[in-house]
């Protein structure tokens, strides 16, 4: 999961997550842009699918979430969220590449910080700094006597605790996912050459029957994440777009 560097520059490591994280940009920008090549009123099989995976993201994740008013100004950072963050977990479950990019901690943070900053940006924006505090601080219909305790629990839980979980989500399940999957197959190898016999291929047998149910089970856990890291993204505009709490 943590293979060496290819070279190094400073304290720069271009290592096989870089090469991927490179690859997967490339990946969508040929689809999307092969996909509207000949754009045409009965769309063929690439432009279907090109428009079918944009309008899945603008109408389920920015129309339905952000609403109908405000929801256009970030289709493409919602788009490129569920897309780059899509490409990048399924790179864990396609032979040779066998690694999620977002198993790495950083790849995961720095979505989330992206993330951070323009939600919090926009509510200050939209609110003024001290309304927008005031939003994430201090729940309405509350006790005014219950503030000195609610203030600091909800300014560490929406300001702090957040953006860390948003990341942690995807990283975690990303991580813990592959681990599961090199558990399972080193299983299969260790029963088949160092137990050997009956008992040996039936619990390779088992291990591997483990391992295909593991790795499908991955598979919907890459597609669902990209699905929810994009899905609270759009969650926490809405939150600082409206006027209430």
């Amino acid at each position: 999961m943590h293979l060496p560097p290819f070279f190094e520059i400073g304290s720069f490591e271009f290592a096989k997550h870089t090469v991927l994280i490179f690859l997967s940009v490339v990946l969508i920008a040929g689809f999307f842009m092969w996909a509207i090549r000949k754009q045409a009123l009965v769309p063929a099989k690439g432009q279907f699918l090109g428009e079918m995976g944009y309008g899945f993201v603008r109408n389920s994740l920015g129309r339905d979430i952000i609403g109908e008013k405000e929801f256009r100004p970030w289709i493409p950072l919602l788009f490129s969220f569920f897309f780059f963050i899509l490409v990048n977990n399924l790179f864990g479950s396609i032979p040779v590449l066998q690694l999620p990019t977002l198993s790495h901690p950083g790849s995961a943070y720095v979505l989330a910080g992206i993330a951070y900053i323009s939600w919090v940006f926009i509510g200050i924006k939209r609110h003024g700094f001290g309304h927008f505090m005031a939003k994430m601080t201090m729940p309405p219909d509350v006790p005014k006597a219950l503030y000195v305790f609610l203030i600091p629990i909800e300014f560490i839980s929406n300001l702090i605790i957040r953006p860390v979980t948003h990341a942690l989500r995807v990283f975690a399940t990303m991580f813990a996912g592959h681990m599961a999957i090199m558990v399972a197959a080193s299983l299969l190898g260790f029963l088949l050459s160092d137990v050997g016999g009956l008992g040996g291929i039936l619990g390779g047998a088992g291990a591997l029957l483990l391992g295909i149910f593991i790795y499908f089970l991955e598979v919907l856990i890459q597609v669902l994440q990209a699905y929810i890291f994009t899905l609270l993204f759009a969650v926490y505009v809405d939150g600082a777009l409206q006027e209430g709490h």
